[in-house]
């Protein structure tokens, strides 16, 4: 069933379909809120707390939008929100790509790399790229759900890359400069 056919019987009460919907999206809410909160536990709450608002607020859901943008929305405030309340940043744990069998070491390597400098970037920068190439969304998606113009979130986007290349490639950046 798609989104569509749960938000109907959400609506008419059905806690089974709320269900279904959990169980489709709670996976990938984890993970994207574990890289902006960059704490596992922290991040299991986020979640929890988005499921409870999107219960609550389902009925203030736009059928004729995309479901998705606005859930991501709702964890994103979420993930914001208890960063402020707790006030401190926890070291990012890594997701479980040692377990997936198709990733290489040396790539695991590269990708330990690439998640170590993601993270060290502010979040005005971090959360666009993290929703662009985690989740898929378009700019004007990543606009929606942080509630910005279509053109900061392009130049964010743009910047988030430009540091990512700047801190993975620093001699790059150096011949580039000296030229």
């Amino acid at each position: 069933m798609n989104i569509d056919g749960w938000y109907k019987q959400i609506l008419a009460g059905d806690k089974d379909a709320f269900r279904h919907l959990y169980e489709a999206y709670a996976e990938y809410a984890i993970r994207t809120a574990s890289a902006i909160t960059r704490n596992r536990e922290m991040a299991k709450d986020a979640v929890q707390e988005t499921f409870i608002r999107v219960y609550r607020q389902i009925d203030s859901y736009n059928q004729s939008s995309p479901f998705e943008p606005w859930f991501y929305r709702i964890l994103t405030n979420e993930c914001m929100r208890l960063l402020k309340k707790n006030s401190f940043y926890s070291k990012f744990e890594h997701p479980d790509l040692e377990n997936e069998p198709s990733i290489a070491e040396e790539s695991f390597d590269s990708l330990s790399d690439l998640y170590t400098v993601i993270q060290s970037l502010d979040d005005a920068h971090r959360i666009p790229l993290i929703l662009k190439y985690l989740k898929g969304f378009t700019e004007k998606e990543i606009a929606e759900i942080l509630e910005l113009n279509h053109n900061t979130a392009k130049s964010r986007l743009f910047k988030g890359r430009q540091r990512l290349k700047d801190q993975l490639f620093p001699t790059e950046r150096r011949l580039n400069n000296s030229e």
